[in-house]
């Protein structure tokens, strides 16, 4: 993509009214814009991250088995009648009434609908067991928005849900589901943290949050540091072995770390660092397919209620994470695996026609590749486009000067280290394509 045909509204200025280094960045690299309190426009580089963090959870999902679908984003209330949560869910909740007057909601999440659509569909023991997702905008009417995509009230969720036919097959749709998070949260560069969550009045125990380590997180976390010597590798391979490794170790987030006797970790093992809740696993037994009325069939003829769970990842609230845990002074460094582009080439003299043929060149070569490009061609000095290409944190830069060019080289810079390398223009092609 040309710079030059590209909307890419960067700004110099860090916006007042944003807090954290997320929400800072978001707004200066031109990846939203703010609609009305807590909800954001997704500008084209945005989206595109969006797109690739979606793609990869999406993935993950499928080869733990999941089920894709659709669910609408407006929910009939009576459906939260049947479940006994329309009432209790309280002011978060956005209510309103369709034209001819009955009692309509903007969906927070989708107990209810799934648990009516698998009720419509399922009939017998063969039906069972089914992971179902989707991912799908959803509105919380949070009292005070803030930190931009940390806290909005649109946000973009992936949400699943098992049902089995006994306990023993919820807990095993729940490890699919816990090393499907941590394939996941390793692919997209992130060091993720699985607390065990408090299950309050539905009871059991399985509920787990993760959370990513960052130092603007929002909740204080105490933690055996042996998490930390968990590798991404291990993680790619998670299998009942890692859960059993990882569930093992202590990890509590304050308020319940304060409520622990005897901290089971010496003092010299324990961690504390500030978490950033992206995902959340819950196991919940018979709570909605008992008060819905869905009833299965089992083997030997008897009526059963499915057992069921939810699983939700933040995929919106997911890239404010990777900014939070993966930024410097100049702006945004994005991991590979969910840049917008890879590549941001750099023209450095546009109006000097030997280096613009050379760049115009390269990033067709950079095309023909498969290579994910920008290419900086607007007619703008030098550290104008070094700052752009800085704040927006594409993982190389290809530099493309006069100087280089009566040298025969181009200049390569990776994003994360600073690291710049001289390279004739076949090595660097070869580089960015391997």
């Amino acid at each position: 993509m040309r710079l030059t045909r590209y909307f890419l509204p960067v700004t110099k200025e860090t916006p007042a009214d944003a807090q954290i280094v997320s929400h800072k960045l978001m707004l200066r690299a031109g990846l939203i814009r703010q609609t009305a309190a807590g909800i954001y426009a997704w500008l084209p580089l945005g989206l595109r991250v969006l797109k690739n963090i979606e793609a990869i959870v999406r993935e993950e999902q499928n080869r733990a088995g999941a089920v894709e679908l659709l669910m609408p984003t407006l929910q009939s209330a009576d459906l939260w009648r049947q479940s006994g949560r329309y009432d209790a869910y309280g002011p978060e909740m956005l209510r309103l009434k369709d034209r001819h007057d009955r009692d309509m909601l903007y969906g927070p999440t989708n107990e209810e609908m799934i648990t009516l659509i698998f009720k419509d569909g399922a009939r017998s023991y063969r039906d069972l067991p089914r992971i179902l997702y989707h991912i799908q905008w959803k509105f919380r009417d949070e009292v005070r928005p803030r930190f931009g995509v940390m806290r909005g009230r649109e946000f973009l969720m992936k949400d699943a849900y098992s049902f089995d036919l006994d306990e023993d097959g919820l807990r095993k749709s729940y490890e699919a589901m816990f090393v499907a998070y941590l394939r996941t949260f390793a692919r997209l560069g992130l060091q993720a943290v699985p607390v065990k969550a408090p299950t309050g009045p539905i009871g059991g125990d399985l509920s787990h949050e993760f959370h990513i380590l960052a130092d603007t997180g929002e909740s204080a976390l105490f933690y055996d540091a042996a998490i930390e010597e968990v590798t991404r590798d291990d993680l790619l391979s998670a299998d009942a072995s890692t859960i059993a490794r990882l569930t093992g170790l202590y990890a509590m987030e304050e308020e319940e770390h304060a409520k622990v006797a005897d901290c089971p970790v010496p003092a010299e093992r324990l961690r504390s660092r500030r978490g950033i809740e992206v995902g959340h696993i819950f196991a919940f037994g018979t709570k909605y397919s008992a008060s819905m009325g869905v009833s299965i069939q089992t083997k030997d003829g008897s009526q059963i209620h499915p057992q069921m769970g939810s699983y939700g990842i933040g995929v919106s609230r997911l890239i404010g994470a990777i900014i939070e845990a993966s930024h410097d002074e100049a702006g945004i460094v994005w991991p590979e695996s969910v840049a917008p582009f890879r590549v941001g080439l750099i023209n450095m003299r546009a109006d000097d026609a030997a280096c613009t043929h050379a760049a115009d060149r390269l990033y067709g070569q950079l095309c023909e590749a498969g290579v994910e490009t920008l290419y900086d061609d607007r007619d703008e000095r030098g550290g104008a486009k070094f700052a752009t290409m800085d704040v927006i944190g594409l993982p190389w830069q290809l530099i493309v000067g006069p100087k280089g060019l009566e040298k025969g080289v181009v200049e390569l810079k990776r994003r994360a280290t600073g690291e710049r390398e001289e390279l004739s223009v076949e090595s660097a092609l070869a580089r960015l394509a391997g």
